[in-house]
């Protein structure tokens, strides 16, 4: 029997339909929210991460801007940029798009973006927030793994999960919400002890690891949710032949292209899940439409007195 498939586009579809009818509502009384977003010399990967963020900000009704500074600017430059944001009442979210160019001292220019406009989630008092359970602005991609447990009907409370990798961007801050969530949470990493046994205890299993088709299913108990965060790209013949081998839709892009998407999960799992994400088409699309609602929110928390003396006007 094969995994249930948590449709990941059709889940952002949803949410990206929320966000544009809370942007209405925010027009209504005068209020649009802003994004701004900095785009540093030309990386091809950033470059199309950035075209979504700005496309998918005018689908919703969100007012975007770029800006698009050179490969050779400096950290002093860029902090001058973030601080003329801060100062702008009309950009509710920042976003600084990394990698940024080795001479910039990236951690620096991250922690200058005001909190309440860090739409990202990664400023340390957004994390101190998450953390002790406070209104603030929480990682995307995080925040989409849970969203697509909840609208899957995916219980949390009282289940065993384990998360896969523990990135400051994804795998720390999803463990965080799911003990918010009442799950009992165990964090692995290239440390731990005979991962597989760990990852057969989960019930909700999070893979956020970056290596192509690592989890394989003897890491599975059968039935589990299988939440994918992985993206790599595959090249290597050999490679592809481990993930894929005898599926032939695969086998004819792959000679087509050179290359093929998978996440973290060798695709074999879902013969073992009772629900999984895929790769493309799971987590991904929800990052840029929690980024959306992240926006919305920002706009709502820096502004929310205003709001609210707009709607009794």
């Amino acid at each position: 029997m094969s995994a249930t498939v948590l449709d990941g586009n059709k889940i952002a579809a949803e949410i990206r339909a929320e966000v544009a009818s809370e942007v209405e509502k925010l027009m209504e009384v005068g209020m649009r929210p802003g994004l701004a977003v900095i785009l540093v010399g030309h990386n091809p990967a950033s470059e199309i991460y950035v075209r979504g963020k700005v496309k998918s900000s005018e689908e919703v009704g969100i007012y975007s801007e770029k800006h698009t500074p050179p490969e050779n600017v400096t950290t002093e430059e860029l902090l001058e940029l973030v601080i003329g944001l801060n100062l702008r009442d009309e950009i509710d979210g920042i976003l600084v798009q990394l990698p940024l160019p080795p001479q910039v001292d990236s951690k620096k220019v991250l922690m200058a973006v005001d909190p309440a406009k860090d739409v990202d989630g990664f400023h340390p008092m957004n994390v101190g927030f998450l953390s002790t359970q406070r209104p603030g602005l929480v990682p995307c991609t995080p925040a989409g793994v849970m969203e697509i447990l909840k609208r899957s009907n995916v219980p949390v409370a009282g289940r065993e999960a384990v998360v896969v990798g523990r990135s400051d961007i994804v795998g720390k801050p999803v463990a965080m919400l799911l003990i918010n969530g009442n799950a009992t949470v165990t964090v692995c990493h290239s440390k731990t002890h005979d991962l597989p046994a760990v990852c057969r205890r989960a019930d909700i299993l999070v893979a956020a690891i970056g290596r192509a088709g690592m989890i394989t299913a003897d890491f599975v108990k059968p039935g589990a949710t299988v939440i994918d965060v992985g993206m790599n790209k595959v090249t290597d013949p050999e490679e592809f032949r481990r993930l894929f081998a005898g599926n032939v839709k695969r086998e004819e892009s792959f000679k087509l292209k050179g290359s093929t998407l998978v996440g973290d999960v060798h695709p074999r799992v879902a013969e073992v899940a009772g629900a999984i994400t895929p790769v493309p088409g799971g987590v991904g699309p929800l990052t840029i439409a929690m980024l959306m609602s992240n926006t919305v929110r920002s706009a709502r928390l820096r502004r929310g007195n205003t709001v609210s003396e707009l709607s009794r006007a």
